[in-house]
């Protein structure tokens, strides 16, 4: 069915217009909605308008096969919810421990426990989470959705971007999919499992929809996706799946505030999978820096539309300082893409590795100038520039 409209029997066309009409009521809703504006090519016959079945089924989902003998194309639709909730859940799990107190000191009370979720990403035990899920989590363990438990036996752990992976010594599991370059749109039907509240509800499953791309919220390094559906203490680490069944965010955080009521942000995939490749090819994440303490401007900070340049308050690698970069400079674009916020800038470095070059376009002096930087990596200034922060606030 990989053909085009251009390559199909007549037999096929014959079908096509039968096709068309029957999917538009055996798609679930969720769907359809999902592909509002999805473009497909098409064929107009005798005043008809055809498309390829295989660019329907790429764009609803679904399957579909060609009877030759009968002349007759059989569409299946997308799963209901419960069907696509019943084939993941395997996939899901739930994490508990003792709570640690800042001090790092695991709580006397043998009730004061701490529990998230994750998501199985290889069958030999790899499981992704969040960072705040597992960091600081005395005798964790894991518990599969049919109920053996686990001790984790390896952890690794990224605050930057709130992921976390921890290893389980299980054979056999049943890994996630994982959507590849998903186009995810606003509106679109998505499910959330993971374990809220109490340990007691594992395998919780909340429905919503997208309700924002690409948000940058303050506490985030990256950009999120924001979600109506529920999203409460206990689901972080868990996945936000769309209707195909594949993970497309790891749910992170909510605003919780009184009178906020469904505002709930995941991890995009692409992110997670940047650190899901990175520590297996590295055993770390490698994390290109600038080496610049930069400053977003008041739009940008109070989330105004804006191309507002960033303002260097600090330069701290060697590389910056011989590229001469000084404080007092506007950063407008790093290898050709502008950029106005902390978050652009953190997207567009995932594409580098420390060592690498890239032509930053500033504004010094009040002259606009082509700067050549070499990356640095970013453990080699955090303590730095959060010295320098603290001394700052101090003054």
């Amino acid at each position: 069915m990989s053909e085009r409209m251009n390559g199909l029997g007549r037999k096929s066309i014959a079908m096509m217009m039968a096709m068309v009409l029957s999917i538009s009521l055996a798609t679930t809703v969720g769907a359809a909605e999902s592909t509002a504006g999805a473009g497909m090519k098409a064929k107009v016959v005798d005043g008809q308008v055809y498309v390829s079945s295989a660019d329907l089924v790429k764009a609803l989902g679904g399957s579909g096969q060609y009877d030759a003998k009968t002349g007759t194309y059989l569409y299946k639709g997308n799963e209901m919810i419960p069907k696509i909730i019943e084939r993941v859940s395997p996939s899901v799990v739930s994490i508990i421990g003792k709570a640690s107190d800042e001090h790092g000191d695991a709580s006397a009370d043998e009730y004061d426990l701490a529990h998230g979720t994750g998501v199985i990403i290889r069958s030999n035990g790899w499981i992704v989470t969040n960072a705040h899920v597992v960091d600081g989590l005395d005798n964790p363990l894991v518990v599969t959705s049919d109920g053996n438990t686990y001790h984790i036996t390896k952890t690794y752990s990224d605050p930057i971007s709130d992921i976390a992976l921890i290893k389980i010594n299980a054979k056999s599991l049943k890994p996630a999919t994982f959507a590849k370059a998903p186009k995810t749109s606003v509106g679109e039907t998505v499910i959330a499992i993971g374990t809220p509240v109490t340990f007691a509800l594992r395998n919780t499953a909340t429905v919503g929809v997208i309700s924002g791309l690409n948000r940058e919220v303050e506490a985030a390094n990256y950009r999120l996706i924001q979600t109506d559906a529920a999203i409460n203490p206990g689901n972080s680490g868990g996945p936000l799946f769309n209707l195909k069944g594949e993970v497309i965010g790891i749910n992170s955080m909510k605003y919780t505030e009184i009178g906020i009521d469904n505002t709930g942000f995941s991890i995009p995939v692409e992110t997670v999978q940047y650190v899901i490749d990175q520590y297996f090819k590295y055993g770390k994440v490698k994390r290109a820096s600038l080496g610049l303490l930069l400053e977003e401007s008041y739009s940008t900070v109070v989330g105004m539309p804006t191309d507002d340049p960033l303002t260097v308050n600090g330069v701290f690698s060697e590389a910056a300082k011989k590229a001469k970069i000084q404080e007092g400079d506007l950063l407008y674009s790093i290898g050709g893409t502008r950029v106005s916020s902390a978050a652009d800038i953190n997207e567009l470095l995932k594409a580098y590795l420390p060592g690498q070059k890239v032509k930053l376009m500033m504004q010094s002096d009040g002259d606009i100038v082509i700067r050549t930087l070499v990356l640095g990596d970013r453990e080699d200034f955090e303590a730095e520039i959060e010295a320098f922060l603290t001394e700052d606030e101090d003054q």
